[in-house]
């Protein structure tokens, strides 16, 4: 398992090939290309691996339809001893490169050992999926997924949890700041940032006086504090080199969920985090304390 961690830690959640070195003006022009790298690793548009290739057998290759009329593929993966199975459900949320099938290894693990069913949404324009990715788009995206598990009998009545990674925390934290009275049980995040707008002068040093150009908002740190009653649990990278760790210090700070819970992995960079030990022993223990009994 520790190998196919690896083997996923090797996409790269934030592409920082496709945003160094480039011209500052294209942060503006081409910015979707620049915050939603859909092509990368080559062929992730076309190759979509199944659960079946990671020993998962108990699985629903799904076409979610939204509101403006795209075509979402996901996955429902579901625990393969329903005898050991929490009565969890998972709405992941994935970085910003690659597509659903290069985060199975992560599904395997919260499906066999954590007995948790997992909803893999895959953005509009990533992977199968139609249309072209944007933050109006995803945020549609990210309600139907929702929406799904609320209207799925066998679904509609497990506690919710939403797990972003790297942008795909942005993503949740807006989801769940739309729906603070809807039942969400929980949210993980991990290595997310504060905004967009505030992650150039990392990603982009010489085009950080263009940020007030910067469309793609994604702004965690206006969301985050509407939610007051859901637990949140923060995994943070502490040798992250895409977005720096005092971004998510500052996410925890600034939040006023009656239970948030810090976690450090001290090795752990922006693509290797979920690689470290501890990771999902920090989400089990999470899921046991502050989301199950509620």
């Amino acid at each position: 398992m520790a190998n196919l961690l690896w083997s996923y830690a090797r996409i790269p959640l934030f592409a920082t090939s496709g945003l160094v070195g480039l011209l500052s003006s294209a942060l503006y022009y081409y910015q979707n290309e620049l915050v939603y790298p859909r092509n990368l690793p080559r062929g992730t548009r076309t190759d979509v691996p199944n659960p079946t290739q990671f020993g998962m057998l108990e699985y629903e290759d799904l076409k979610i339809e939204t509101p403006d009329h795209e075509t979402l593929h996901a996955y429902l993966i579901k625990p393969p001893n329903p005898q050991h199975a929490r009565n969890i459900t998972m709405l992941m949320f994935h970085g910003n490169a690659g597509n659903i099938g290069h985060r199975l290894p992560i599904a395997r693990v919260l499906t066999k050992d954590l007995g948790c069913n997992v909803l893999m949404l895959q953005y509009r324009g990533y992977g199968l999926s139609t249309g072209d990715p944007g933050e109006k788009g995803i945020t549609i995206d990210a309600q139907a997924g929702l929406d799904f598990i609320r209207q799925r009998d066998d679904l509609s009545r497990t506690k919710i949890v939403i797990y972003g990674q790297s942008i795909g925390g942005a993503v949740g934290i807006g989801l769940a700041a739309a729906n603070v009275e809807k039942g969400i049980a929980g949210i993980i995040l991990e290595n997310t940032f504060l905004s967009i707008a505030k992650m150039i002068p990392s990603v982009m040093p010489a085009a950080k006086w263009l940020t007030p150009l910067c469309h793609e908002k994604w702004p965690s740190e206006e969301y985050l504090p509407k939610i007051k009653e859901t637990p949140i649990l923060f995994l943070s990278g502490l040798k992250d080199e895409i977005v720096p760790p005092s971004h998510m210090k500052e996410l925890y700070t600034i939040c006023r969920a009656k239970t948030k819970v810090w976690r450090e992995l001290p090795h752990g960079d922006h693509n290797s985090t979920v690689a470290e030990s501890g990771y999902f022993h920090f989400i089990e223990d999470f899921l046991r304390i502050h989301v199950m009994p509620a």
